[in-house]
């Protein structure tokens, strides 16, 4: 559509990983290979922390939305990535493209401030543990549950108005394979330095804001852990935080790299590295990060597949199944 001497642009044209056919059908297999893994290991872990009374905790109601939100923030992405990679037509509305930023913004904003309430419940835990209990009681777990979205919302609010309101008057090529800030600003046919300015704002307060939280916790998290006399007993104590600083240390390292910059320069490329660690990777590794480290969730699971089998085993007749009294042991377990 034309306006004046400017064309007013309604669609753009994601680049992608600019391949060739064959790669592009590779490209398709892995990502599609890491979209089922990504969704299957969130939804058990949502799945676990809903139905075992064992995980009725703050530490696990705030993981359960830990891994909604990965599952969110992939399904923002990959479907349409995807989709371009069967399909070649990289299209995508104008409308379309400003939605999914938006929304990619809001869960990512989100999980920060999840991540800062991690860490806090696991300094009142550590630091606390005779209290713990009452002060994290029911209501305040969802207050903070709702100031993390309440938080994500607030912040990518100004930015996401401004960038709405940026002329984009040609071309439309978004060198990206979704609809990332950096890639959209060069397009606009207008200054940018004011759109530039609230993005390095935003980006300063939330990651270096929320990392500030997570790093003064685990400070008072480190001396309290010191002042164990056993060993064995800081060993227990730390366990409980090596899977949420892990998520945190890969979460904050690409984050920081690609949004806290006052310009984003000629960087693109490494850009789109990051954001596949940010979109892809890291919700595949969450579920498994937190498993295979956690003795509950392991346990959890083992209980839940015991249940499955047994439950398979009575209803297709299979002679060998449990005896009743096996059955209610496994069941109460």
């Amino acid at each position: 559509m034309e306006e004046g001497n400017k064309t007013i642009v309604t669609e753009f044209i994601l680049l992608g990983f600019q391949s060739t056919p064959s790669l592009e059908i590779l490209f398709f297999i892995a990502f599609f290979f890491v979209y089922v893994l990504t969704i299957t290991g969130n939804s058990i872990i949502i799945a676990l922390v809903l139905t075992d009374h064992h995980l009725q905790s703050p530490m696990y109601f705030f993981l359960s939305n830990l891994s909604f939100l990965e599952l969110m923030i992939t399904s923002t992405v990959m479907p349409k990535m995807l989709v371009n990679f069967i399909t070649g037509k990289k299209t995508i509305s104008f409308v379309g493209c400003l939605t999914q930023s938006f929304f990619y913004f809001l869960m990512g904003s989100a999980e920060f401030f999840n991540l800062a309430v991690m860490s806090f419940d696991r300094y009142l835990a550590i630091c606390y543990p005779l209290r713990y209990a009452s002060i994290m009681n029911s209501k305040v777990c969802c207050l903070l549950l709702l100031g993390s979205w309440t938080g994500g919302f607030l912040i990518i609010l100004v930015p996401s108005i401004v960038t709405a309101g940026l002329p984009f008057c040609g071309p439309n090529i978004v060198d990206h394979f979704f609809c990332d800030s950096a890639p959209l600003l060069k397009l606009v046919c207008a200054d940018t330095s004011l759109a530039e300015l609230v993005d390095f704002g935003t980006s300063c307060i939330l990651l270096l804001g929320s990392l500030l939280v997570t790093a003064v916790s685990y400070i008072y998290i480190i001396i309290a852990v010191l002042r164990i006399p056993s060993a064995k007993g800081q060993k227990k104590a730390f366990s409980t935080c090596v899977s949420h600083l892990t998520v945190v240390t890969m979460y904050y390292g690409s984050s920081i790299f690609i949004y806290v910059r006052p310009t984003k320069g000629n960087v693109l490329d490494f850009n789109r590295v990051g954001t596949v660690l940010n979109t892809m990777m890291t919700p595949m590794l969450n579920p498994f990060i937190y498993s295979l480290r956690n003795e509950r969730v392991k346990d959890s699971l083992r209980t839940i597949l015991r249940k499955t089998i047994i439950v398979l085993q009575k209803r297709s007749g299979y002679p060998g199944h449990k005896s009743t009294e096996t059955e209610q042991n496994y069941t109460s377990k």
